[in-house]
């Protein structure tokens, strides 16, 4: 599972053979979230400042999350995208 970027403890990865829609995981100790990137909408459980934290990194890097997500499926590399500072 390629790992995107790591910030606060908090892990944000996608896997190779992943499914539509495009989406990413995010993991923090024993609670992992998926989170669609079009929309936004969240799946899972999160510690609610571990949640506020990768929605904001998320809404900085959408359109870079877009592009991981293509490369992955089409050429399995992707890109690090910087962490929440």
């Amino acid at each position: 599972m390629p790992e995107l970027s790591r910030f606060l403890g908090i892990v944000i990865f996608m896997n190779f053979n992943e499914h539509n829609p495009p989406h990413f995981h995010a993991k923090y100790g024993d609670f992992e979230i998926i989170v669609e990137i079009s929309s936004g909408i969240v799946e899972g459980k999160f510690p609610k400042r571990a949640l506020s934290l990768v929605l904001e990194w998320y809404e900085i890097h959408r359109d870079e999350l877009m592009q991981d997500w293509e490369l992955i499926r089409t050429t399995g590399e992707f890109n690090k995208i910087s962490p929440l500072e």
